[in-house]
């Protein structure tokens, strides 16, 4: 395949003839992904849970490797049988009862591009108006023309331009953020960050929580849109390793150095919640500010280029009766509003930011867990035909494990605090359980932990018969 061909393969299994690579192709992507200048700000968004310095950098090990660990297993799914995530997710709740995880999915694929897009948006903005002479509305839309046209690109353009644009974002990006890092480091107050007091262990558990559901949870939807280009022989635990190694590394160290850096100055880190990314500028020379955009585009948009490339899939997966080139040009039309909105209209980045995920978070945390529990009992790969058939081995609907999925919803957001919203402030109903929603553990979201028990633990009890029936045929 070539670099602009338009991949025309969709919900369908990959051919064995265009099954090619090794474990080691999966770097690119995740890394690509998820090296972003975003995970700086993270550091930040930690330290907000009222922890020390120490806290937020176990906080950031344990959730980032944990919630990737949940990624590389799902992606032995894509190599074992190859076909998109959301397709595979039909053997575990029914061809057509997938279509309620598969919506959730589009949900949080379509939430976190506009996400992406709208911090390169503002990020643009903040730095060429640090520049002066250019107006900032102007500026904005420079940086928004930039980051659509990169995202959709790639997104629409498919799986070739994809894993070759991504190896150029991360190879780009990694050397501009560790000169970034070179010209900011003397910003760091060693002895301010060494002396910010330890937190609550609620605390700690609230910042290890947004971890896992702002960094590598959303991503298990989609681990198996890219694995599924791979042999079936390739090593298990190489996709795995390869899968946890370039997603999780960089940005392990960009939460750590951020929050040194949030550590250092609270006028700082109170500007990171109004612009995440534009804030970080106001520590650099003139002369890297253009450079420094165009790492903070890049970064962000290598993300959203796997969740427009995704959600057009998932659309696809639920039933839309198009091309998956067309249904990711839908996306990418919606996502164009939902930035508007974000950058123009909302006024403060954090706040619906950490809204959206943790009201989707738990419902995926279910997902997620149900997911990895189905591909580690499975002994054998899945049967690819009976996922496009409602009358195969998988069924059409699944009760058992939609049943799992909405009691670990209900039980997860009765344990959250969500008041981010006035729409989303009756999630926490069971919070009296453990205090009240100004107890010390309201603000830990320890209901994204019970989903991702009830879901893993609650499809190995239930459904190992079931499995065993349809491996049986």
């Amino acid at each position: 395949m070539q670099f602009f061909d338009l991949e025309l393969n969709g919900p369908n299994v990959i051919a064995e003839s265009e099954r090619q690579g090794n474990a080691r192709n999966l770097l690119w992507p995740w890394a690509g992904a998820n090296v972003s200048l975003l995970a700086l700000s993270y550091g930040s968004f930690f330290l907000g849970f009222g922890i020390s310095f120490k806290q937020a950098t176990w906080a950031a090990i344990i959730g980032t490797v944990l919630s990737f660990l949940v990624v590389g297993f799902s992606s032995l799914a894509g190599k074992k049988s190859n076909v998109p995530t959301m397709i595979l997710s039909r053997a575990v709740f029914g061809v057509k009862g997938n279509i309620v995880p598969g919506a959730l999915s589009y949900l949080i694929f379509v939430g976190w591009e506009t996400v992406l897009v709208s911090l390169a948006t503002l990020a643009t903005g903040t730095v060429l108006g640090r520049l002066g002479h250019v107006n900032h509305t102007v500026s904005l839309i420079i940086g928004f023309a930039i980051a659509v046209v990169l995202t959709v690109f790639g997104g629409v353009l498919g799986f070739s331009t994809i894993m070759k644009i991504q190896k150029w974002l991360t190879l780009i990006t990694v050397i501009m953020t560790a000169v970034y890092i070179a010209l900011t480091i003397g910003n760091v107050d060693w002895s301010a960050v060494s002396s910010i007091k330890d937190g609550t262990s609620q605390g700690f558990i609230g910042a290890l929580i947004f971890g896992i559901t702002g960094i590598g949870l959303g991503w298990v939807n989609s681990a198996a849109d890219y694995s599924r280009y791979l042999p079936r022989s390739v090593s298990s635990k190489s996709v795995v390793g390869w899968t946890v190694v370039g997603a999780s590394v960089v940005p392990i160290i960009l939460v750590i150095y951020g929050s040194a850096l949030a550590g250092s100055s609270k006028e700082l880190s109170d500007a990171i919640a109004m612009d995440p990314i534009g804030a970080l500028t106001t520590l650099l020379p003139t002369w890297y500010l253009i450079p420094f955009a165009l790492v903070a585009i890049l970064g962000l948009t290598g993300g959203a280029i796997l969740d427009l490339y995704s959600s057009g899939l998932t659309l696809v997966s639920i039933g839309l009766p198009v091309k998956r080139h067309i249904a990711a040009s839908i996306d990418a039309f919606i996502m164009l509003l939902g930035t508007i909105y974000i950058v123009w209209f909302a006024d403060n980045f954090f706040i619906p930011f950490q809204g959206f995920l943790i009201t989707l978070g738990v419902p995926v945390a279910v997902w997620s867990a149900i997911f990895v529990a189905d591909v580690i009992m499975r002994k054998k790969p899945y049967v690819e035909s009976d996922l496009f058939d409602s009358q195969g081995r998988y069924g059409a609907w699944n009760k058992t494990t939609l049943g799992i999925m909405l009691f670990g919803s209900v039980i997860g957001w009765g344990f959250v605090t969500n008041s981010f919203a006035s729409w989303l402030s009756w999630q926490g109903f069971f919070l009296g359980a453990i205090g009240g929603k100004e107890g010390a553990w309201a603000y830990a979201n320890v209901g994204v932990i019970f989903a991702l028990a009830i879901g893993f633990f609650g499809h190995v009890l239930l459904s190992r018969k079931t499995i065993a029936a349809q491996e049986s045929f």
